[in-house]
């Protein structure tokens, strides 16, 4: 064999022994298992790796809803996970307000290639490009406006109001110029939720309800944790840390909406068939924005994604953030999917 050839072949093995070296052994661990015969089983797995309490929810079109919960609601009253229990879907809600704007642009009460400038000229010479960054830049995160979540403390000393929050990327330089890359940034949908309340004249999410909740007869999803009791919320855990994170209060709009797993699951499905929208905002919806997502917020994760190939809604929430359990959650979603798969 050519030397070069053989010291090629000891640089790849020697990378690949290296690479499993560095992989945590609860991910290899959570790949290499058997896959169980149902989903109850994956879940009980799932607590075995770590995460302290989980919700699934499946809908397989034309049968009625499958609902799973393993691990605690409530680690410290040592409650039962409960499959019907509300949680912070964080930026799960992107895809309401996503909707929100289809439906504002399409009865031309906003326009996709309005100006940051247009909308909030207060905003100009504050936030740079403010006269080239378009409502459609912003949905789709390609304005370059820095992402506020990653300022420094911010989850730490969170800002106590939607302004303060703001107040974080004010007079920053843009992360690049508009429309020249991608990044994910919160501050975008908080300039949106900010533009639906300017222009409907009423709270997001009372404009929430009358356009989307109500007529899909979604009755257990909330603005905030204030608007529920607490004790019906499941706890959320970050590692390391004792506290039960469920009554973080970050601040009005940029504090989490509340929701059961089938709320959110009755509201993808209606998504993704169409059946939330009028005539003509669909084809909207689909040039701007996607039709699953993920959600983060300290002590809680959720996953919301609809298969196409099974015709089946899996919305999954588990309750232990931090360390490697973003990761772990992703690979037990995949290994329930498989099983759905399987079973069809």
């Amino acid at each position: 064999m050519p030397k070069n050839k053989t010291i090629l072949r000891l640089v790849l093995l020697s990378a690949t022994v290296i690479s499993l070296f560095f992989v945590p052994w609860v991910l290899v661990k959570a790949w290499i298992m058997p896959l169980p015969l149902t989903v109850q089983a994956q879940l009980d797995e799932a607590i075995d790796l770590g995460l302290d309490g989980m919700i699934v929810y499946v809908d397989k079109a034309g049968q009625p809803p499958e609902f799973y919960a393993a691990g605690w609601h409530d680690r410290k009253k040592q409650t039962p996970a409960d499959p019907h229990a509300l949680f912070k879907i964080a930026s799960i809600s992107k895809l309401y307000d996503a909707v929100a704007i289809t439906k504002l642009i399409k009865a031309k009460r906003l326009s996709l290639d309005g100006t940051l400038a247009d909308y909030f000229p207060e905003l100009v010479g504050r936030i740079e490009y403010a006269d080239k960054i378009t409502l459609r830049l912003m949905v789709q995160h390609r304005s370059g406006i820095p992402n506020l979540t990653e300022s420094p403390g911010f989850w730490s000393k969170p800002p106590k109001n939607s302004e303060a929050a703001l107040a974080l990327i004010l007079d920053m330089p843009a992360n690049f110029k508009p429309n020249e890359d991608y990044e994910y940034s919160n501050t975008n949908y908080l300039l949106i939720s900010n533009l639906i309340e300017k222009i409907t004249g009423e709270s997001k999410f009372d404009y929430f309800k009358e356009k989307i909740l109500t007529p899909l007869g979604l009755q257990h999803t909330f603005g905030s944790i204030n608007e529920v009791n607490v004790d019906d919320v499941m706890s959320g855990y970050y590692v390391g840390l004792e506290e039960d994170l469920k009554a973080s209060e970050y601040g009005s709009r940029i504090t989490s909406m509340i929701a059961t797993a089938q709320d959110v699951g009755l509201f993808l499905r209606a998504l993704n068939d169409g059946s939330v929208f009028a005539k003509g905002e669909q084809e909207i919806y689909s040039s701007i924005y996607v039709y699953e997502h993920t959600g983060w917020v300290p002590g809680y994760q959720s996953i919301a994604k609809y298969h196409q190939d099974i015709d089946t809604v899996v919305v999954q929430f588990n309750n232990t953030t931090g360390g490697y359990h973003w990761n772990t959650a992703e690979i037990v979603n995949k290994r329930i999917v498989k099983i759905l798969r399987r079973e069809k």
